[in-house]
């Protein structure tokens, strides 16, 4: 089995183990106003059921702790989330990961506020385009004001069929997105990122209005100055570049739903690229997380040392040429206190093939 981060790193972490089982988070300004995230462990349940408990967790938390995300079937492939308390209408940034070995992928439909609940609407089809049924994660946050960027940053962006619908940035900086070919995206996130090398980490989901297949990855990331440059690629369900609607987001020393501290138990890993996009807190910064090649080929276990701990949630977006995809292969598991992420990556026709992602972990706390 190939790991990175190196040894090194590796026999670091296991020395700190004992000294960072019950760490003291540093001060650091929120983001997420609010925010929810959940793990659709049965996409079939026809009425609202409560989603897995040791999976989800919400803003909502505060006020009513005594509340669920919930979930419910409406057609196939078409599944409804419910985070409770927190509906701000169609606000924020919605990410979806598929979980199963078949190569079924989602796309976001809509979102929005049904009383005091914001309802996230999902439709996942199977490889060929028909709609389908399968697990998924999900994430829904939203965020509003400026904090220092020594602090970690955020951002996110809505494409809309022309233009942008929404964005945010922690640093306050600009947020922009330019169509350069069919089916790809520059995207600009203004201050976000480092000036040394990449840094941080890019989750992308599709947006289907009429919910058509589509899925959407990041082809390729690079920094301008403190600018983080990123392209996104949409295709449809022949693999085909196509234009796409989408939504993306951006966390540097941050969860990927836009706080720390809490949470405190956060993580993520670029399986092309090391150095600052492999971060771990509480491990104590940069290249702690490690991923190797397990069988069939196309298939990473991910390891986040430390951060197995109360609820947590993971997503994982591909990166690279082509039209392949990447996500979730079962849910993850805590070994100890370390969240064991399976990754698995497809070709078009949904058959296992090697391909570099992008890994995101983070707990509730």
């Amino acid at each position: 089995m190939r790991l990175r981060p190196r040894l090194l790193a590796v026999a670091l972490a296991a020395a700190l183990a004992a000294t960072v089982a019950t760490p003291t988070a540093p001060a650091r300004a929120a983001t997420a106003d609010r925010w929810g995230f959940a793990y659709v462990d049965d996409p079939t349940v026809p009425v609202w059921t409560v989603l897995d408990p040791t999976r989800q967790w919400g803003s909502w938390k505060d006020t009513f702790p005594g509340l669920s995300a919930e979930g419910m079937r409406v057609a196939p492939g078409r599944f409804l989330v419910r985070f409770p308390q927190v509906g701000t209408g169609s606000r924020g940034n919605v990410q979806v990961t598929p979980v199963n070995r078949t190569g079924h992928y989602c796309e976001i439909v809509r979102w929005g506020q049904s009383g005091a609940d914001e309802i996230v609407d999902v439709q996942c089809h199977k490889p060929g385009g028909d709609r389908a049924d399968t697990p998924f994660t999900v994430l829904w946050t939203v965020s509003t004001g400026v904090i220092p960027p020594a602090e970690g940053t955020y951002a996110s962006v809505q494409w809309g069929p022309a233009a942008i619908v929404q964005a945010y940035n922690s640093t306050g900086g600009g947020v922009s997105v330019t169509p350069v070919g069919v089916g790809i995206y520059e995207v600009r996130l203004g201050g976000v990122g480092v000036l040394a090398g990449l840094a941080g980490n890019l989750q992308v989901t599709a947006v289907q209005p009429n919910a058509g297949p589509r899925r959407c990855k990041v082809l390729r990331w690079g920094g301008s100055g403190l600018d983080v440059i990123a392209y996104v690629a949409c295709f449809d369900q022949a693999g085909a570049a196509t234009a796409s609607e989408f939504t993306l987001s951006y966390h540097r020393e941050r969860a990927v739903f836009g706080s720390f501290g809490p949470p405190k138990y956060v993580g993520y890993l670029s399986s092309a690229h090391g150095g600052q996009t492999n971060w771990n807190y509480p491990a104590g910064g940069f290249g702690f997380n490690a991923f190797g090649a397990l069988a069939p080929a196309g298939r990473y276990l991910v390891k986040y040392p430390f951060l197995g701990y109360q609820e947590t949630h993971a997503q994982v977006t591909a990166f690279g040429p082509g039209s392949n995809y990447c996500h979730l292969t079962q849910p993850w598991r805590h070994v100890g206190g370390t969240a064991e992420v399976d990754v698995l990556c497809f070709d078009n026709s949904g058959s296992p093939a090697p391909h570099d992602f992008l890994s995101t972990f983070t707990s509730r706390d």
